[in-house]
């Protein structure tokens, strides 16, 4: 694929902007990362839960009998085994024993998820071996065998470590390192195979790694189930950090954190005045507010990223500067790209709006038993060139003229209205700049209307509408603003989009 329809500027500037910086990765393993920091501190903290507590020696011994009882069951490179737990120190044994088998593990929530979900994940992965605690094993599916993690003393005492044997093929940078089945929203989730190379590039080499060192706290709030919970677990875990996993009460977990990383929607649900010792916050996973953004910026390191499971966690990330002009999501993080491409695949010139494709270590390994989506969605990267592919996101974007990324919405964001099309997101922005406005939605509701919601309740709706209509054409208008308390949420802590229409259809009925 040629840049020499573009003008010599903007070939320059294609390079310039869309090439992350290219550096080493320090493990190309992750769980190499982690049985280091067992070595230099054994008797750290790695991670607490309600009370209880596990150092990194202890977490590393029993990790290591997890993955010796794995191995006996023939589990190697290439394999996947299912980790369907809730958060818990038996989640990290499970986990890391997982990676030190050589196999790739399959997370999944198994108090949130449905049995239907369970076994398509079971089905799809080709799951032979599930760990779990006996309290759920009996919610598994038939089919694989279920190894239970409640009694790690039993089987790794500290006086009697038992380091897994090597498995039969010596895993590598390329093999598994998780799979993640995507949320479902549009149709049967689809497992993504992330690998090692891919998670080492982005939690080793800053801005990803987020600056954790030994002895920070960082939050873990999410489901594990979810991209960023890898990156809460991993990422601070590779770096010796002690990870605070979350109760019921989630503000309390991040009250007592120097790192957070949350959805906008999970981070909305914090209050920055409540945590002090806070330092550094990141969030993806859907667009955030500004409002939202200007508040933590003001008091920590706050870092606006943007990336889908299949280019590994995220792959742009900017710190945001409250006073700046605008809320970007930043330039690729290293060892990737990003290009801004029309439907034709060719690059657009700097300022134009087209798709955002992903080049680079971040691009995964592909769907799991899905030729025609891979197909769709993953090709040959034709500018790194050899056997790079280039992942297409479904995310609009354009780069402003000083190199930074301005997202869009998604290319499904983009929907028509009495016959014009209309950018949900934007009016979604001009809701939440109006005063005392913290969060809006904009969903298209028929052929003819967008319904908007706003938090907290006590925003004025005529208000709303009134700067939508001041600021955008008036098919952007929406036919309703409904206040709410709090907007309704996913298991994986974003706006749960469906049940807003159910919303809204409910209460066009009762006006009715």
């Amino acid at each position: 694929m040629s840049v020499r329809h573009l003008t010599p500027r903007d070939q320059h500037l294609f390079h310039q902007y869309g090439y992350g910086p290219a550096v080493p990765v320090p493990d190309p393993l992750i769980h190499r990362a982690v049985e280091r920091q067992a070595t230099a501190r054994p008797h750290a903290v790695a991670a607490e839960h309600l009370g209880a507590r596990i150092t990194y020696g202890e977490l590393d011994r029993y990790a290591d009998a997890v993955a010796a009882r794995l191995l006996h069951e023939g589990v190697g490179p290439g394999d996947h085994v299912g980790l369907f737990v809730r958060r818990s120190v038996p989640m990290l044994i499970g986990l890391l024993g997982i990676l030190k088998a050589g196999a790739a593990y399959v997370p999944q929530d198994i108090g949130l998820a449905p049995a239907a979900q369970l076994a398509h994940v079971v089905r799809t992965a080709r799951t032979r071996i599930v760990l779990t605690v006996a309290e759920h094993a009996a919610r598994v599916p038939s089919g694989p065998h279920v190894l239970t993690l409640d009694e790690p003393l039993s089987y790794a005492l500290p006086t009697a470590p038992t380091p897994p044997t090597a498995p039969a093929r010596r895993v590598g940078p390329d093999d598994g390192c998780y799979v993640l089945f995507t949320s479902g929203t549009t149709g049967c989730p689809n497992g993504v195979k992330v690998t090692h190379r891919n998670v080492a590039n982005i939690l080793l080499t800053p801005p990803g790694d987020l600056g954790i060192r030994p002895g920070d706290r960082v939050a873990q709030l999410l489901n594990i189930a979810f991209d960023m919970a890898a990156w809460e677990i991993l990422g601070c875990l590779a770096h010796g950090g002690t990870l605070v996993i979350r109760g019921q009460d989630i503000a309390a977990a991040a009250r007592t954190a120097d790192v957070v990383i949350a959805t906008p929607t999970v981070l909305s649900g914090i209050d920055p005045a409540t945590c002090p010792r806070v330092r550094t916050v990141a969030v993806a996973g859907e667009p955030c507010p500004r409002p939202l953004a200007d508040r933590w910026a003001r008091q920590a390191s706050f870092y606006n990223c943007c990336g889908p499971t299949e280019t590994t966690i995220v792959n742009t990330m900017r710190r945001h500067d409250p006073t700046s002009g605008s809320l970007t999501i930043g330039r690729p993080t290293p060892n990737n790209t990003v290009y801004v491409l029309d439907a034709g695949l060719r690059p657009l010139p700097i300022g134009e709006v087209g798709e955002m494709w992903a080049g680079g270590a971040c691009v995964s390994a592909g769907y799991l038993d899905n030729d025609r989506l891979n197909a769709e969605r993953y090709a040959p990267d034709p500018f790194l060139g050899g056997e790079h592919r280039m992942f297409r996101t479904r995310d609009l974007g354009r780069w402003t003229p000083d190199g930074e990324l301005e997202h869009l919405g998604r290319t499904d964001d983009q929907v028509k209205v009495r016959g014009f099309r209309v950018e949900l997101d934007s009016v979604s922005s001009v809701l939440e700049s109006v005063a005392g406005c913290r969060r809006a939605v904009t969903l298209k509701q028929d052929a003819r209307t967008l319904v908007s919601f706003v938090t907290p309740a006590d925003v004025d709706p005529d208000t709303a509408r009134r700067a939508v209509a001041d600021a955008l054409p008036y098919y952007c208008v929406p036919e309703s603003v409904m206040p709410l308390t709090h907007l309704p949420e996913t298991d994986r802590g974003k706006i749960d989009k469906a049940a807003l229409l159910r919303l809204a259809e409910e209460r066009t009925v009762v006006a009715r």
